[in-house]
Protein backbone atom coordinates (compact mmCIF):
# COMPACT_ATOMS: atom_id res chain seq x y z
CA UNK A 1 0.00 0.00 0.00
CA UNK A 2 2.99 2.28 0.88
CA UNK A 3 5.93 2.32 -1.46
CA UNK A 4 8.82 2.66 0.92
CA UNK A 5 12.18 4.88 -0.68
CA UNK A 6 15.47 4.84 -0.13
CA UNK A 7 15.89 8.29 0.28
CA UNK A 8 16.32 10.96 2.72
CA UNK A 9 12.24 10.95 2.96
CA UNK A 10 10.59 7.21 4.64
CA UNK A 11 7.77 7.02 2.08
CA UNK A 12 5.63 8.18 -0.87
CA UNK A 13 1.82 8.15 0.34
CA UNK A 14 0.18 5.46 -2.07
CA UNK A 15 -2.91 4.16 -0.26
CA UNK A 16 -6.52 3.94 -2.30
CA UNK A 17 -9.04 6.03 0.03
CA UNK A 18 -11.76 3.57 -1.48
CA UNK A 19 -12.22 0.47 -0.08
CA UNK A 20 -14.48 -1.16 -2.59
CA UNK A 21 -17.01 0.25 -5.36
CA UNK A 22 -19.99 -1.15 -7.05
CA UNK A 23 -20.80 1.30 -9.79
CA UNK A 24 -21.49 4.29 -8.41
CA UNK A 25 -21.63 3.32 -5.07
CA UNK A 26 -17.89 3.47 -3.32
CA UNK A 27 -16.91 2.84 0.28
CA UNK A 28 -14.61 4.75 1.33
CA UNK A 29 -12.22 4.41 5.17
CA UNK A 30 -13.29 8.09 5.66
CA UNK A 31 -17.10 7.05 6.05
CA UNK A 32 -16.07 4.19 7.65
CA UNK A 33 -13.93 6.05 10.38
CA UNK A 34 -17.45 7.69 11.32
CA UNK A 35 -18.96 4.85 11.42
CA UNK A 36 -16.67 2.87 13.43
CA UNK A 37 -16.40 5.76 15.82
CA UNK A 38 -20.52 5.85 16.45
CA UNK A 39 -21.04 2.49 16.79
CA UNK A 40 -18.37 1.87 19.32
CA UNK A 41 -19.56 5.22 21.66
CA UNK A 42 -23.09 3.79 21.36
CA UNK A 43 -21.67 0.09 22.17
CA UNK A 44 -19.41 2.06 25.40
CA UNK A 45 -22.30 3.86 26.33
CA UNK A 46 -24.56 1.32 26.42
CA UNK A 47 -22.36 -0.80 28.24
CA UNK A 48 -21.26 1.63 31.07
CA UNK A 49 -25.13 2.14 31.83
CA UNK A 50 -25.45 -1.10 33.47
CA UNK A 51 -22.46 0.59 36.16
CA UNK A 52 -24.41 1.18 39.47
CA UNK A 53 -23.47 5.11 39.64
CA UNK A 54 -24.80 5.29 35.84
CA UNK A 55 -26.65 8.01 35.28
CA UNK A 56 -28.70 6.60 32.49
CA UNK A 57 -30.16 3.67 31.12
CA UNK A 58 -28.96 1.12 28.03
CA UNK A 59 -32.42 2.69 26.18
CA UNK A 60 -30.87 5.82 26.09
CA UNK A 61 -27.48 4.62 24.95
CA UNK A 62 -30.00 3.04 22.32
CA UNK A 63 -31.50 6.78 21.49
CA UNK A 64 -28.49 9.04 21.66
CA UNK A 65 -26.56 7.05 18.79
CA UNK A 66 -29.29 9.23 16.39
CA UNK A 67 -29.19 12.15 18.55
CA UNK A 68 -24.95 11.93 17.70
CA UNK A 69 -24.97 11.51 14.53
CA UNK A 70 -27.05 14.54 13.71
CA UNK A 71 -25.00 16.66 15.46
CA UNK A 72 -21.93 15.46 14.18
CA UNK A 73 -23.01 15.42 10.40
CA UNK A 74 -25.25 19.01 10.73
CA UNK A 75 -22.46 21.05 13.02
CA UNK A 76 -19.28 19.16 11.38
CA UNK A 77 -20.77 20.18 8.08
CA UNK A 78 -21.96 23.99 9.05
CA UNK A 79 -18.73 24.53 11.09
CA UNK A 80 -16.77 24.10 7.81
CA UNK A 81 -18.87 26.19 6.00
CA UNK A 82 -18.54 29.24 8.66
CA UNK A 83 -15.21 28.87 9.56
CA UNK A 84 -13.28 27.52 6.94
CA UNK A 85 -14.93 28.75 3.10
CA UNK A 86 -17.98 30.34 4.12
CA UNK A 87 -17.19 33.30 1.02
CA UNK A 88 -17.70 30.11 -1.65
CA UNK A 89 -21.03 28.63 0.19
CA UNK A 90 -22.43 31.88 0.32
CA UNK A 91 -22.01 32.18 -3.21
CA UNK A 92 -22.69 28.45 -3.97
CA UNK A 93 -25.45 27.69 -1.41
CA UNK A 94 -26.11 24.71 -3.36
CA UNK A 95 -22.57 23.30 -2.91
CA UNK A 96 -23.61 22.86 1.26
CA UNK A 97 -25.47 19.52 0.62
CA UNK A 98 -22.74 18.39 -1.43
CA UNK A 99 -21.14 16.48 1.64
CA UNK A 100 -19.82 13.70 -0.56
CA UNK A 101 -17.32 16.00 -1.98
CA UNK A 102 -15.69 16.13 1.89
CA UNK A 103 -15.19 19.16 3.94
CA UNK A 104 -16.03 18.41 8.05
CA UNK A 105 -14.84 20.80 11.09
CA UNK A 106 -14.31 19.15 14.13
CA UNK A 107 -14.73 21.89 15.74
CA UNK A 108 -18.13 22.45 14.14
CA UNK A 109 -18.92 18.72 15.00
CA UNK A 110 -17.98 19.60 18.63
CA UNK A 111 -20.30 21.60 18.94
CA UNK A 112 -23.58 19.99 17.05
CA UNK A 113 -23.09 17.09 19.60
CA UNK A 114 -22.82 19.53 22.36
CA UNK A 115 -25.98 20.72 21.32
CA UNK A 116 -27.63 17.78 20.71
CA UNK A 117 -26.57 15.98 23.75
CA UNK A 118 -27.70 19.23 26.00
CA UNK A 119 -31.33 19.07 24.15
CA UNK A 120 -31.37 15.11 24.88
CA UNK A 121 -30.57 15.19 28.69
CA UNK A 122 -32.92 17.38 28.77
CA UNK A 123 -35.59 15.14 27.84
CA UNK A 124 -34.70 12.53 29.60
CA UNK A 125 -34.03 13.92 32.81
CA UNK A 126 -30.07 13.11 32.81
CA UNK A 127 -27.49 15.27 34.28
CA UNK A 128 -25.54 16.99 32.03
CA UNK A 129 -22.41 16.83 32.97
CA UNK A 130 -21.92 12.74 34.33
CA UNK A 131 -23.35 12.39 30.93
CA UNK A 132 -20.71 14.35 29.41
CA UNK A 133 -18.13 12.54 31.35
CA UNK A 134 -19.13 9.50 29.60
CA UNK A 135 -19.13 10.78 26.41
CA UNK A 136 -15.19 12.18 27.01
CA UNK A 137 -14.82 8.22 27.71
CA UNK A 138 -16.09 7.33 24.59
CA UNK A 139 -14.67 10.12 22.06
CA UNK A 140 -10.83 9.34 21.58
CA UNK A 141 -12.18 6.34 19.79
CA UNK A 142 -14.16 7.84 17.19
CA UNK A 143 -10.86 10.93 16.58
CA UNK A 144 -8.09 8.11 15.87
CA UNK A 145 -10.14 6.60 13.43
CA UNK A 146 -11.05 9.87 11.15
CA UNK A 147 -7.82 10.88 11.62
CA UNK A 148 -6.09 7.70 10.42
CA UNK A 149 -8.89 7.91 7.51
CA UNK A 150 -7.57 11.65 7.10
CA UNK A 151 -4.03 10.13 6.37
CA UNK A 152 -5.44 7.15 3.79
CA UNK A 153 -7.13 9.77 2.42
CA UNK A 154 -4.26 11.77 1.54
CA UNK A 155 -5.31 15.18 3.12
CA UNK A 156 -4.73 17.74 5.76
CA UNK A 157 -0.74 17.18 5.35
CA UNK A 158 1.69 19.24 7.50
CA UNK A 159 4.21 21.74 6.72
CA UNK A 160 7.74 20.66 4.94
CA UNK A 161 10.11 18.55 6.84
CA UNK A 162 12.97 16.57 6.35
CA UNK A 163 12.73 14.46 9.39
CA UNK A 164 12.85 10.68 8.47
CA UNK A 165 9.16 9.63 8.45
CA UNK A 166 8.21 12.54 6.21
CA UNK A 167 5.97 11.89 3.47
CA UNK A 168 5.09 12.69 0.10
CA UNK A 169 1.15 13.25 -0.20
CA UNK A 170 -0.05 12.81 -3.43
CA UNK A 171 -1.44 16.49 -3.75
CA UNK A 172 0.86 18.46 -1.36
CA UNK A 173 3.65 18.95 -4.45
CA UNK A 174 7.17 17.37 -4.99
CA UNK A 175 7.58 18.06 -1.07
CA UNK A 176 8.16 15.64 1.86
CA UNK A 177 5.86 16.45 4.43
CA UNK A 178 5.02 15.99 8.34
CA UNK A 179 2.14 13.52 8.36
CA UNK A 180 0.29 15.66 11.24
CA UNK A 181 -2.86 13.01 10.30
CA UNK A 182 -0.75 10.49 12.52
CA UNK A 183 0.28 12.99 15.19
CA UNK A 184 -3.79 13.95 15.73
CA UNK A 185 -4.25 10.63 15.67
CA UNK A 186 -1.81 9.39 18.49
CA UNK A 187 -1.95 12.76 20.65
CA UNK A 188 -6.01 13.04 20.05
CA UNK A 189 -7.11 9.27 19.74
CA UNK A 190 -4.31 6.97 22.13
CA UNK A 191 -3.29 9.81 24.17
CA UNK A 192 -6.73 11.08 25.18
CA UNK A 193 -8.43 7.26 25.11
CA UNK A 194 -5.45 6.94 27.74
CA UNK A 195 -5.97 9.95 29.74
CA UNK A 196 -9.76 9.98 30.00
CA UNK A 197 -10.05 5.93 30.97
CA UNK A 198 -7.86 6.40 33.34
CA UNK A 199 -9.58 9.38 35.07
CA UNK A 200 -12.20 7.19 35.14
CA UNK A 201 -11.23 3.99 35.96
CA UNK A 202 -8.41 4.17 38.24
CA UNK A 203 -9.22 7.84 40.27
CA UNK A 204 -11.68 9.41 42.21
CA UNK A 205 -12.01 11.88 39.24
CA UNK A 206 -15.61 10.74 38.62
CA UNK A 207 -17.16 12.05 41.53
CA UNK A 208 -16.64 14.86 40.34
CA UNK A 209 -19.15 15.48 37.41
CA UNK A 210 -17.75 17.48 34.19
CA UNK A 211 -14.32 17.00 35.24
CA UNK A 212 -13.30 13.94 32.87
CA UNK A 213 -15.54 15.96 30.29
CA UNK A 214 -13.22 19.11 30.89
CA UNK A 215 -10.16 17.05 31.27
CA UNK A 216 -10.95 16.05 27.34
CA UNK A 217 -11.97 19.11 26.27
CA UNK A 218 -8.90 20.79 27.30
CA UNK A 219 -6.91 18.00 26.22
CA UNK A 220 -8.38 18.13 22.43
CA UNK A 221 -8.06 21.80 22.29
CA UNK A 222 -3.81 21.36 23.35
CA UNK A 223 -3.21 19.04 21.28
CA UNK A 224 -4.57 20.25 18.12
CA UNK A 225 -3.36 23.79 18.64
CA UNK A 226 0.19 22.11 19.09
CA UNK A 227 -0.21 20.22 15.84
CA UNK A 228 -1.31 23.04 14.53
CA UNK A 229 2.32 24.75 14.22
CA UNK A 230 3.74 21.86 11.55
CA UNK A 231 0.47 21.29 9.90
CA UNK A 232 -0.13 22.77 6.54
CA UNK A 233 -2.71 25.75 6.67
CA UNK A 234 -5.82 26.03 4.33
CA UNK A 235 -4.43 27.37 1.05
CA UNK A 236 -7.39 29.48 0.97
CA UNK A 237 -7.16 30.94 4.48
CA UNK A 238 -3.59 30.53 4.86
CA UNK A 239 -2.74 31.79 8.38
CA UNK A 240 -4.77 34.76 10.24
CA UNK A 241 -2.78 37.99 10.47
CA UNK A 242 0.19 35.81 9.32
CA UNK A 243 0.58 34.08 12.71
CA UNK A 244 -2.46 31.74 13.92
CA UNK A 245 -4.26 29.00 11.93
CA UNK A 246 -8.05 28.70 12.44
CA UNK A 247 -7.36 25.59 13.80
CA UNK A 248 -5.71 27.51 16.78
CA UNK A 249 -8.39 29.90 16.64
CA UNK A 250 -10.99 27.30 17.37
CA UNK A 251 -8.90 25.43 19.34
CA UNK A 252 -8.16 28.19 22.43
CA UNK A 253 -11.79 28.54 23.45
CA UNK A 254 -11.74 24.72 23.76
CA UNK A 255 -8.62 25.21 26.32
CA UNK A 256 -10.08 27.96 27.99
CA UNK A 257 -13.25 26.03 28.69
CA UNK A 258 -11.97 22.87 29.14
CA UNK A 259 -9.83 24.42 32.06
CA UNK A 260 -12.95 26.31 33.62
CA UNK A 261 -15.06 23.23 33.69
CA UNK A 262 -12.01 21.28 35.63
CA UNK A 263 -11.91 24.37 37.96
CA UNK A 264 -15.50 23.73 39.04
CA UNK A 265 -15.83 20.58 38.74
CA UNK A 266 -12.76 20.56 41.60
CA UNK A 267 -14.71 22.90 43.60
CA UNK A 268 -17.84 20.62 43.92
CA UNK A 269 -18.06 17.12 44.41
CA UNK A 270 -20.92 15.01 44.01
CA UNK A 271 -22.87 13.85 46.72
CA UNK A 272 -24.36 10.50 47.27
Amino acid sequence: MIEALAVGVLNFHNIDPVIVSWGPFALRWYSLGYIGGLFYAWWKLAKMSAAKDSPYKKIDADDYLIWATLGIILGGRLGYVLFYNFEFYLANPGAILQVWEGGMSFHGGFLGVVVATIIFVRRRGIPFLQFADRMAIVSPVGLFLVRVANFINGELWGAPSNLPWAMYFPRGGDIARHPTQLYEAALEGILLFIIVNYLFSRTNARKYPGMIAGVFVLGYGTARYAVEFVREPDAHLGLIWNAISMGQILSLPMMIVGAIVIIMAAKKKKTV
